[in-house]
């Protein structure tokens, strides 16, 4: 799995999201981002000490943020693979295990289709 596709990271940061793993990482040097299929705490890019997690034998590493490996269940890939994440920052809870949480401030997965098309655009409704 390459980490580029057409020239464009399968994995990016914004500047609050690097900013946010600059805090984290004062009190946690080593840590990775593991990308959330769902179920508790939604699909929110989680945050963990990298000794606290272990990669699983399936799951692909899109790439790097801010110098932290960001990674991704092989089935949730499969489903995501035509899709650039963006890892972005909001004001709210973290999950709960992850290391944003307490924070006031928490990752974010926004999402675009490679080639420039926004994966969760919302067509405009017509009311009937």
């Amino acid at each position: 799995m390459d980490s580029v596709v057409n020239g464009e990271p399968r994995v990016l940061a914004t500047d609050a999201a690097l900013d946010l793993i600059r805090e984290i990482q004062k009190d946690y040097p080593d840590i990775l981002f593991h990308q959330s299929g769902g179920c508790c705490d939604g699909s929110s890019p989680m945050c963990y000490p990298a000794n606290e997690f272990m990669i699983g034998d399936h799951d692909v590493k899109l790439g790097e943020i801010g110098g932290v490996p960001v990674y991704i269940s092989g089935s949730q890939f499969e489903v995501w693979k035509h899709t650039q994440l963006i890892i972005d920052v909001v004001p709210g809870r973290g999950g709960m295990f992850s290391l944003d949480n307490g924070r006031e401030k928490r990752f974010l997965t926004r999402s675009r289709l490679f080639g420039g098309g926004e994966a969760c655009a919302v067509p405009s409704v017509a009311r009937v």
